[in-house]
C-alpha cells in the first residue's frame, strides 16, 4: 500500500528539486590549502537527472550554501533552476514556483537535514536520504535505499520515470 502512494505522489511531480549537500553529494566537505572547498558528485545520479529532464520534468537545486562548483554541475546536468546561498529555503521555493507556474503540491523534494524541512511540509512528494537527520526521515514520504551523493538521486529519478510511464521512453536510445 505504501508503495502505491510514493507513486502515486511521483506521478505528480513536475519539479524535483534537490538538495546539495547530504544529497547529490555523499555531505562531506573537503577544504583545501588555499581555502577553496570541493565536492564530489555521482556520475549515475547525474544520468537520472538528464534523462528525467528529457521527460519534460524540470529540476532545480536550492542550497543554503553557495558554490560555484554546484553551478558548474548543475550546468552540465542541465538544471536551470538554481537557488544557493538562501538559509530559508522557503523564500527559494516561492521563486521557484513563480518561475514555473506549478504547485507546491507538484514538486517533488530532496533532502537531508531539517533546514529542508520547511519544504519537505510543503511539496507534493516529500523524500528523505538514509542518512539524513531522523526528524527528516520521519517526515518523509519515501526514504531512498540508497546514500546521499551514492544513487539517492537516481534512484528518486527512476521513480519519478516510472510513475509517469516515460522511464522505458528514456532508455530507449540505450537499447537500440
Amino acid at each position: 500500500m505504501r508503495e502505491l502512494e510514493h507513486m502515486r505522489r511521483a506521478a505528480a511531480v513536475k519539479v524535483m528539486i534537490f538538495d546539495v549537500d547530504g544529497v547529490l553529494t555523499d555531505g562531506s566537505l573537503t577544504y583545501g590549502a588555499d581555502g577553496e572547498v570541493t565536492k564530489t558528485f555521482f556520475v549515475l545520479d547525474g544520468l537520472g537527472i538528464q534523462l528525467l529532464n528529457k521527460t519534460g520534468v524540470k529540476t532545480a537545486i536550492i542550497s543554503a550554501r553557495k558554490s560555484p562548483i554546484v553551478v558548474r554541475r548543475a550546468a552540465d546536468l542541465g538544471i536551470t533552476h538554481v537557488y544557493q546561498g538562501i538559509h530559508d529555503k522557503r523564500i527559494a521555493f516561492k521563486s521557484l514556483l513563480e518561475e514555473t507556474g506549478v504547485t507546491a503540491g507538484q514538486c517533488g523534494y530532496i533532502g537531508d537535514d531539517v533546514i529542508d524541512l520547511p519544504l519537505l511540509l510543503q511539496v507534493g512528494f516529500a523524500v528523505a536520504v538514509p542518512g539524513g537527520h531522523a526528524e527528516v526521515q520521519h517526515r518523509a514520504h519515501y526514504v531512498t535505499r540508497a546514500n546521499g551523493g551514492r544513487g539517492a538521486v537516481r534512484e528518486v529519478c527512476d521513480m519519478v520515470m516510472r510513475a509517469q510511464g516515460t522511464y522505458e521512453q528514456a532508455l530507449a536510445p540505450y537499447f537500440a
